[in-house]
C-alpha cells in the first residue's frame, strides 16, 4: 500500500518507508519532565470521532496500517479507559513482524500500554489485562488495585484533589520506565486533558470522507475534543499531508499550550 504525499510534495510511500523517516524512536522530548507526547485521531470531514461509539467504522486499511505503523515506533500507548473498554483493546503488537522490527530500532518488543483511569473503572476480563506478553500501567488516582491479572501490571498513583494528576503521572512515567515517546490513542476527554494541561505536542490526525450529523452533547456524537472550550483556541502548524483514496492524513505540531517554542519541532514530515 502507497500512500500519495501532498506536503511536502512527493513521490508516493509506503507506510513502512513514511513511518521510517518520522523515526519517532530517535527523536528527544520537548519537555525534560515529560515524554514527547503525540495524539493520534481519526474524525468524520464534519468532526464525528465516533459512530455508534466506536471509531473503526471510520477507518479505512490506509488509516489501520498507520495506526499500527505509528505503535510500532514509540515506547508507550496512552489510552483512556472508556475508549479501552469501548474498542476492547487486546495485546498492542500482536503481530510478530512488528515485534522484531520494534527490537530492530531499539525498542521494546512491546509498548508499554498506560491506561488513564482516574477511579480504576477497568473490568479485570479486557483483553488487553488477560494477554500474558502485555506491559501495562494504570494512571489512577485511586488506592486500590484490580484483581491478579495475567498481564505485567504497574501502578502510576499521582493524585491531586481527589483526581489524577495528569502531568505528575506523565512525569512519574518517564523516570520509572525512561519513555521518550508517548502516543495517545484518545478518547476526547483525555485528548483535551493532555492539550489543556500543554502536554501534548504533535497530533496525527486522519480525515475520513464521511458526514455522520448529530450533536456533541448528545453523547454518542463526540469530536476529537470532549471538554470545555478552549480559551485561547491551540494552535496547530501543519508538518505534513497524505493521502489515500478520498482519505487525508494530517500531522501537526502543537504551537500553543504545549511548552515548546516553533524551533523545538522536529523538522522531519508526516509526509516527506
Amino acid at each position: 500500500m502507497e500512500l500519495s504525499r501532498l506536503l511536502p510534495a512527493g513521490a508516493p510511500a509506503s507506510v513502512a518507508e513514511i513511518i521510517d523517516e518520522l523515526g519517532l524512536w530517535d527523536r528527544p522530548s520537548p519537555a525534560p519532565e515529560r515524554a514527547r507526547v503525540m495524539l493520534n485521531m481519526i474524525s468524520t470531514a464534519d468532526g464525528r470521532a465516533t459512530l455508534a461509539g466506536r471509531s473503526g467504522p471510520l477507518s479505512d486499511s490506509a488509516d489501520r496500517e498507520l495506526f499500527h505503523g505509528l505503535r510500532s515506533a514509540v515506547d508507550a500507548v496512552l489510552v483512556g479507559a472508556g475508549t479501552v473498554r469501548a474498542e476492547r483493546y487486546g495485546r498492542i503488537i500482536p503481530d510478530a513482524s512488528r515485534r522484531e522490527l520494534r527490537r530492530s530500532r531499539g525498542l521494546s518488543e512491546e509498548p508499554l500500554a498506560c491506561i488513564v483511569s482516574g477511579r480504576l473503572a477497568l473490568e479485570p476480563d479486557l483483553p488487553l489485562l488477560t494477554e500474558p506478553a502485555a506491559r501495562v500501567a494504570i494512571l489512577t488516582a485511586s488506592a486500590a488495585s484490580l484483581p491478579a491479572t495475567a498481564a505485567q501490571v504497574e501502578y502510576v498513583r499521582a493524585e491531586r484533589g481527589g483526581r489524577l494528576d495528569l502531568p505528575a503521572a506523565l512525569a512519574e512515567l518517564r523516570e520509572r520506565f525512561a519513555l521518550h515517546s508517548v502516543l495517545c490513542e484518545g478518547g476526547p476527554h483525555l485528548a483535551f486533558q493532555l492539550l489543556d494541561a500543554g502536554l501534548l505536542d504533535e497530533l496525527f490526525l486522519s480525515l475520513s470522507p464521511l458526514l455522520a450529523g448529530g450533536e456533541p452533547s448528545g453523547g454518542e456524537a463526540l469530536r476529537i475534543l470532549a471538554g470545555d472550550e478552549l480559551e485561547p483556541p491551540a494552535e496547530l502548524e501543519l508538518l505534513g499531508a497524505l493521502r489515500s483514496d478520498s482519505h487525508l492524513f494530517l500531522r501537526y505540531g502543537v504551537l500553543s499550550r504545549a511548552r515548546v517554542s516553533r524551533e523545538t519541532i522536529d523538522s522531519s514530515s508526516l509526509a516527506r
